[in-house]
């Protein structure tokens, strides 16, 4: 009986010890030949410095197949009515492709009452508010043309929400860096934006599209991070095969592979 105290003490200290340090482990990995611990850190959504510490690595990088890796403690979070993955992400200081990886998913919608794992709290983008933006008096005026020509006749929350897939496109690494340069970007042959096309850019922008234009600017985010939006009843093979976010007026508005 003694014994079975001593040993009990003894583990209950350990636990103590353990929990004191400020970091809960969940789970391990074994390591597989070609991983890294950027590869690893991104499978579990963790960070690679978090990762390094857990392991007490400190400036050590190189890891070896079969050698067993703890991995920081992550949280769960149960989606509620109105969520997004995009939302959920940048409320966890994340990206929502990383929490796709992290879920296993291969679509970017989910349902209320559905638990996903996240990155475990403490990353220095957590909460983090959305950027505001500063432009030039001409590219607040090609944006509000951009969203009149091509969301003249929806309403404004779909007009703040086609504003702002230009922005997430100018934050992208997949399109280039300014609100010009996106909007007439002519990758692959191709104009992005069939109104830079036709000419309709060229008409003066609608009072509500300025104000949306301006609403986007504030860090208004209808289109949940979007990089695209299309009608839904395009042919385009290529569109539908990206992950949806969301439907809003007319427009269906999607992320990038």
């Amino acid at each position: 009986m003694m014994q079975k105290r001593l040993i009990l003490a003894a583990l209950c200290t350990f636990i103590m010890v353990l929990f004191s340090a400020g970091t809960a482990f969940a789970a391990t990995h074994t390591v597989q030949a070609g991983e890294s611990l950027f590869k690893i850190a991104q499978r579990y959504g963790v960070s690679t410095a978090d990762l390094i510490a857990a392991n007490g690595l400190g400036n050590r990088t190189e890891i070896r197949p079969g050698q067993t890796l703890a991995i920081p403690g992550r949280n769960t979070y149960t989606v509620r009515p109105g969520d997004s993955l995009f939302k959920i992400a940048r409320r966890n200081g994340t990206d929502y492709r990383a929490l796709m990886r992290l879920n296993g998913l291969t679509k970017a919608e989910i349902h209320p009452g559905q638990v996903l794992r996240v990155p475990a709290a403490g990353g220095a983008q957590a909460g983090a508010a959305p950027s505001r933006w500063s432009v030039s008096a001409r590219d607040f005026d090609l944006l509000a043309r951009l969203i009149t020509s091509e969301a003249d006749c929806q309403p404004f929350l779909v007009k703040v929400a086609v504003g702002a897939v230009v922005l997430n496109r100018v934050k992208s690494h997949l399109f280039p860096n300014t609100i010009a340069s996106v909007i007439y970007d002519r990758s692959y042959g191709k104009y992005q934006f069939e109104p830079v096309l036709n000419g309709f850019i060229n008409r003066p922008a609608t009072p509500e599209s300025v104000r949306a234009a301006q609403a986007a600017l504030n860090g208004e985010g209808p289109s949940w991070g979007s990089l695209f939006f299309f009608e839904p009843w395009v042919t385009n093979r290529f569109l539908h095969t990206l992950p949806m976010a969301r439907d809003l007026g007319a427009f269906r508005f999607a992320y990038a592979r």
